[in-house]
């Protein structure tokens, strides 16, 4: 197993904001495979769902967590929501390293993500109800994939931080 440390969960739990700053405060480079992916086809997440699908999109992320592979250790990874669906992209984060589910509570995430149109699945009417629908479906899915689980509710970044710094460092004792 590698020694990265990859945050997974549903959209708006913080993977991404808090990445970065965990990558700031321990000196590890950063990765987010949803960047990796738009930079690569040259367009946002939300343009490939339009022009080429969910499915097109879901292998994108098998391909990206392949390339990942083959790089050096140590580096904190953001991963999309549904990457940890497909089953082939499980096992592959877990031989990518340290897996933490970011969890959050359906509110919150609505809260978070209410404002922001940029998120496909989130599109029509009754967003709130697909969170909800969502997670329910998604978290057993998670929590599976994890070697950690960490509730973000209501907690600011500075104390997530010292949770997985002090959880990151007895899962490697």
């Amino acid at each position: 197993m590698k020694n990265n440390i990859i945050l997974i969960g549903y959209m708006g739990s913080g993977k991404t904001t808090l990445g970065k700053k965990l990558s700031f405060r321990e000196r590890i480079a950063f990765l987010d495979t949803d960047k990796m992916i738009e930079q690569k086809q040259g367009k946002a997440v939300s343009e490939i769902f339009d022009e080429e699908g969910e499915n097109a999109f879901r292998q994108m992320e098998t391909d990206c967590l392949k390339e990942i592979m083959g790089y050096s250790d140590r580096y904190i990874i953001s991963v999309g929501g549904g990457l940890p669906l497909k089953e082939e992209n499980r096992m592959l984060l877990k031989e990518l390293g340290t897996v933490l589910y970011l969890r959050a509570r359906p509110d919150t995430i609505y809260g978070r993500l209410k404002n922001d149109t940029t998120r496909p699945l989130l599109r029509g009417d009754d967003p709130e109800g697909k969170i909800r629908t969502m997670i329910q479906i998604r978290g057993p899915v998670y929590e599976e994939a994890a070697d950690v689980i960490i509730d973000v509710d209501e907690k600011g970044y500075e104390t997530l931080i010292g949770e997985i710094i002090d959880l990151v460092k007895g899962t490697k004792q």
